[in-house]
């Protein structure tokens, strides 16, 4: 599996690349792709939120984390590129706050999050939401990270 992980600078120093990386493997390890499978995941902040949430969704507003499914294969390499997960760390060193845990178990919260989406799951209806919650606290308890409340 291949994890392209981009950290704008202003975070750098917050986030570690190597919790992303290994939040971002538990999650496709467990979800046994069929394929070698890469996605790219990106930490940035509100204003890209906002502005990606408006030009694909019609919100003007930011949000904690978006997710883009892709479905090309690459030939070449064997791989299937299944699309792009962006975080908002802003909105998630907010919501940790609140929530009363570390931005990093925020963090990690958000890329198993963006990630299941990108792998099929959602939360549109309550089957599916049940589910997709189900398969986050796996996840995350797997990896020993607690997370005081999960989103809505």
């Amino acid at each position: 599996m291949i994890i392209n992980i981009q950290i704008e600078p202003l975070f750098e120093n917050e986030i570690s690349e190597d919790l992303v990386s290994q939040v971002g493997r538990a999650v496709l390890a467990q979800s046994q792709a069929e394929n070698e499978v890469e996605t790219t995941i990106v930490l940035t902040d509100d204003e890209t939120l906002r502005e990606l949430n408006s030009q694909h969704l019609g919100i003007d507003a930011p949000t904690d984390v978006l997710s883009f499914p892709a479905d090309e294969f690459d030939p070449d390499e064997q791989t299937t590129y299944i699309g792009d997960v962006v975080i908002s760390v802003p909105r998630a060193r907010e919501q940790a706050k609140t929530a009363g845990h570390p931005l990093e178990n925020e963090i990690s919260l958000l890329v198993v999050h963006g990630l299941l989406h990108l792998l099929g799951y959602d939360h549109d209806v309550e089957e599916r939401k049940a589910l997709m919650w189900e398969k986050q606290a796996e996840i995350l308890t797997n990896l020993g990270i607690h997370i005081n409340q999960l989103p809505e």
